[in-house]
């Protein structure tokens, strides 16, 4: 027996509340509101300078046709794939449904102006422009800014907190818990910041990009400086030089960005996962939630696990939609057509990622005592702090030791040294009086450096 129609993408499916909200741009009915849209500027455009002998529109009529792109629901989505079973032509069903419209508030006059000289493409991209900047900016990037808001806290919070740090998964000089947080902070502001200034670019020039069309049918026209004018009315960027299409690099750099930042988030998703799974992280047991169908101690970190796969796959389509949209077979081929209507899945899959960090986020909680424990059990890591004074020490005349890398190599590699040791091995050195007592003194947890202060640098 054959189950009832299923959504193929499990972002239709199982995480669909995830990210529904990019449905609303990057949808195909998305997409067809936003054509519409694109349409009826470009008629109101004409008509607003009474061009082809048309008249400026009254108010109302102005508004009705605003509102018929603004309202674009069911009826209009149904009707399209009425139109469209017969055109074969997603564009010029839009067409036609905008000729309907016009029939309905009697202005047929005007009706042989709608999709003036225009080729599909010239409505595609700005439709795409404007559905794919209105997704970035309403949807995709107050997450990503939520998440980054989340991580400074935590890199706050703790600021203060020595931990053991782990170069090649081996015992290194100390940061901070909050320190770690703070880089990824960093790290990603930069990407916002390039995000936020992405130019969304649009062309409006005919078939192969030369008004040709538009200069056989009124020659007198500045037809460039009314496309720019047009372009920019919808707040867009205008391209001034295309193919019939526009060229997608602004698609290309947008996808890169986004692309860094899911990988830049996958590096903070396996590093908390390894901390979970090193106990500096304890997770907060979740109230009715199996962690194991088999095991009931275990509570597993789906959220991280969960966020490492989708930035992958995210990532793996950004990196395939940045690499063919800004190929295109001469002044067109139709292979962009297809691509484009996966934004929406790419970014998706980034977006249920984001949703899976900032929640995975606050179901930890770290665990200080197991972090001192580590810094306690591993003196050794003050090896390299011993070696840096002797050497300051010789260079300002009052040490005379010899090779003090080798002298504490021999001490601490491959071993176990404890405090007692170290401060035995510091009283015996030819250093001054003040050196030594600094080193004395001297705890892992103490050598942090300006890990603390760092923080300030992400904080607001």
């Amino acid at each position: 027996m054959s189950l009832p129609d299923q959504p193929l993408s499990p972002l239709d499916g199982r995480y669909r509340a995830a990210v529904a909200g990019l449905g609303d741009h990057l949808s195909e009915a998305g997409l067809n509101r936003a054509r519409v849209r694109v349409e009826v500027e470009w008629l109101l455009y004409l008509t607003d300078r009474e061009l082809f002998g048309s008249h400026r529109l009254d108010h109302e009529q102005a508004r009705a046709l605003r509102e018929f792109a603004a309202d674009f629901g069911p009826e209009q989505i149904d009707r399209l794939a009425t139109l469209e079973a017969t055109t074969r032509h997603d564009v010029k069903a839009v067409e036609y449904l905008v000729r309907e419209k016009l029939a309905e508030l009697g202005l047929n006059s005007i009706a042989e102006l709608t999709h003036f000289a225009c080729t599909s493409e010239d409505i595609n991209n700005l439709s795409y422009a404007l559905t794919i900047s209105a997704a970035v900016r309403e949807v995709w990037l107050p997450k990503f800014r939520a998440v980054i808001e989340s991580l400074r806290g935590i890199a706050v919070r703790y600021r203060d907190v020595s931990m053991l740090s782990h170069t090649h998964g081996q015992p290194a000089t100390p940061s901070t818990m909050g320190k770690e947080f703070a880089v990824v902070v960093y790290r990603l502001e930069r990407i916002l910041a390039q995000i936020e200034a992405t130019e969304y670019l649009g062309k409006f020039s005919g078939a192969t990009g030369t008004f040709a069309a538009h200069l056989a049918a009124a020659p007198g026209l500045d037809w460039p400086a009314i496309s720019q004018e047009f372009v920019t009315s919808l707040g867009l960027t205008w391209n001034p030089l295309t193919t019939q299409i526009e060229s997608h690099d602004w698609q290309a750099e947008l996808y890169s960005r986004i692309s860094h930042a899911n990988r830049v988030l996958h590096n903070l998703c396996t590093d908390v996962w390894t901390y979970i799974s090193m106990g500096y992280f304890r997770q907060i047991p979740q109230a009715g939630a199996t962690g194991s169908s088999t095991m009931p101690h275990k509570i597993n970190p789906i959220r991280f696990e969960n966020a490492e796969a989708n930035l992958e796959l995210s990532s793996a389509l950004l990196d395939s939609l940045g690499a063919t949209l800004v190929t295109s077979r001469l002044q067109r081929d139709l292979t962009d057509s297809t691509t484009q209507r996966n934004v929406g899945v790419a970014l998706g899959h980034s977006l249920l990622a984001l949703d899976n960090i900032d929640r995975g986020l606050t179901e930890i909680d770290l665990d200080e005592a197991a972090l001192a424990a580590d810094l306690d059990s591993n003196w050794e890591v003050l090896g390299e702090a011993i070696q840096t004074v002797i050497r300051a020490e010789v260079a300002a005349g009052r040490s005379s030791i010899a090779d003090p890398y080798a002298i504490l190599k021999d001490l601490t590699r491959g071993k176990r040294v404890g405090q007692a040791e170290l401060v035995e091995f510091i009283d015996g050195l030819d250093i001054g009086a003040e050196a030594k007592a600094r080193l004395r003194v001297l705890t892992p947890a103490g050598y942090a450096g300006l890990a603390s202060d760092l923080v300030r640098y992400v904080e607001k």
